[in-house]
C-alpha cells in the first residue's frame, strides 16, 4: 500500500492540491482550491489505512498513535515534496491527513500580501500574530516572513514547530527549526528555553495555553521578537482570546504588557478566484499604535475596528474592506465571499 499512497501523493502534488485525505470506505480524496475531489481510485479499506501508517511511522510513533488516538508528524518523498499529516483513528480504523507543502518557501510577493508586513517584522522585540481559521495560510505567511528577515537581515531565529513544515536554510540568519514531540516536549518547554539560546526571533507554531501564551509575553518584553499564531478570525477576538486565558485577577496586568507589546495582528481568510483556478488571502491588518494600546489598556477592545478603518494610510484594514477591494478588483469569486458573509 505505501506505493497505492505515493501514487495519491503524487497526484495530489501534480494537480497542485492542499490537501490528500486518506479515509476507510471512500476512494482517496484530494482538496483542490478548497474543494473535496475524490480520485478514481479503489475505496479505501482498514486493512489499507493500518498498512499505510505502519509504513510510514516509525515502531514509537505507532505506539503513540495507539495510546493517543492521533499524532500529528511530518512526511516526506524524495523529490516530491514534504508533507504535513495528521494520523487518527475513527470508528476504530485508521484515517490520513495529508497537507503538500511546497518544496520552495514562498515569498511575500507571490503570497500577495500587505508590503507593510516587512516592515513590522524589522522590528527589534514584540508580539507579531497572524491569525485566521485552519487551513487559511498562516504558517505560509510566517514561512515566508521568515524567509524574507533570512535573505536582509542578520539574526539567530528559532522556531518552534508541530510538525515542521518548510525547511528553511541558512542565508543571512541562523536558523534553527525545533519539532514538537521531536526536539522538545512542548510549546511552552521550548519557548521557556529559547530564552536562554540567544534568540533574536521566536516563531511559535501555535499559543495553545495559558504556559505558552504568558511565556511569548515575558519574550516580548525582554527584548525578542516573538512571531506566533492563533486560530482567531480578528484581532478583536485575538486581543480578547489572549486576555481572557488568564485568571480574572491577572488580566489587568496582561492587558498592560499586551498593549505595550504588540506589535499587530494580521487575520487571513482564502477564497477561490473568480475561475476557481486558484485561492486568493484576503487580511485584515491591525498595526499597535497609540490609540490602540489605549483601548487595550482601558478595556475598549471593540472600538478597534473603527481605529482600523481611519489608519488606512498606515497600511491597516479590515476584512470587510479588504474583501470588497478584491471583489471590485474581481480577484476573488463573489459566491464564496456571500458564504463566508452567511457563516458570520
Amino acid at each position: 500500500m505505501i506505493n497505492f499512497l505515493k501514487e495519491c501523493l503524487t497526484i495530489a502534488c501534480t494537480r497542485s492540491a492542499s490537501d490528500l485525505h486518506i479515509s476507510v470506505g471512500i476512494p482517496p480524496t484530494i482538496r483542490l482550491n478548497g474543494e473535496l475531489m475524490a480520485l478514481d481510485k479503489p475505496i479505501v479499506k482498514p486493512a489499507d489505512t493500518e498498512e499505510m501508517v505502519r509504513a510510514i511511522l516509525s515502531d514509537s510513533q505507532f505506539a503513540k498513535l495507539k495510546n493517543h488516538g492521533e499524532l500529528d508528524f511530518s512526511f516526506s518523498i524524495a523529490k516530491l515534496s514534504r508533507f504535513r499529516v495528521n494520523a487518527f483513528r475513527q470508528r476504530s480504523c485508521y484515517s490520513l491527513a495529508f497537507r503538500v507543502i511546497p518544496q520552495q518557501v514562498p515569498n511575500l510577493a507571490s503570497l500577495q500580501l500587505p508590503e507593510v508586513l516587512r516592515t513590522l517584522v524589522q522590528r527589534p522585540h514584540g508580539l507579531f500574530l497572524v491569525t485566521g481559521p485552519t487551513g487559511s495560510g498562516k504558517s505560509t505567511t510566517l514561512a515566508a516572513l521568515v524567509d524574507d528577515m533570512n535573505r536582509s537581515l542578520r539574526r539567530h531565529i528559532i522556531t518552534l514547530e508541530d510538525p515542521i513544515e518548510y525547511l528553511h536554510k541558512h542565508d543571512r540568519c541562523i536558523i534553527q527549526q525545533r519539532e514538537i514531540g521531536n526536539d522538545t516536549e512542548s510549546f511552552a518547554l521550548g519557548l521557556r528555553s529559547a530564552l536562554r539560546e540567544d534568540p533574536d526571533v521566536i516563531l511559535v507554531g501555535e499559543m495553545r495555553d495559558l504556559e505558552t501564551i504568558r511565556t511569548a509575553l515575558t519574550a516580548a518584553e525582554t527584548g525578542h521578537l516573538v512571531l506566533a499564531t492563533l486560530h482567531t478570525n480578528d484581532a478583536v477576538s485575538t486581543i480578547d482570546r489572549i486576555i481572557d486565558v488568564f485568571p480574572a485577577e491577572q488580566q489587568g496586568q496582561i492587558r498592560i504588557q499586551l498593549a505595550a507589546e504588540l506589535v499587530s495582528v494580521v487575520s487571513q481568510r482564502l477564497f477561490p478566484t473568480p475561475d476557481h483556478s486558484g485561492r486568493r488571502v484576503a487580511t485584515e491588518l491591525m498595526i499597535n499604535n497609540k490609540a490602540i494600546s489605549h483601548l487595550i489598556r482601558e478595556k475598549k477592545i471593540y472600538q478597534i475596528p473603527s481605529v482600523i478603518q481611519v489608519n488606512r494610510a498606515q497600511g491597516m484594514q479590515t476584512m470587510a474592506s479588504c474583501v470588497q477591494d478584491m471583489l471590485t478588483h474581481r480577484e476573488i469569486d463573489s459566491e464564496s465571499v456571500e458564504t463566508f458573509l452567511l457563516r458570520g
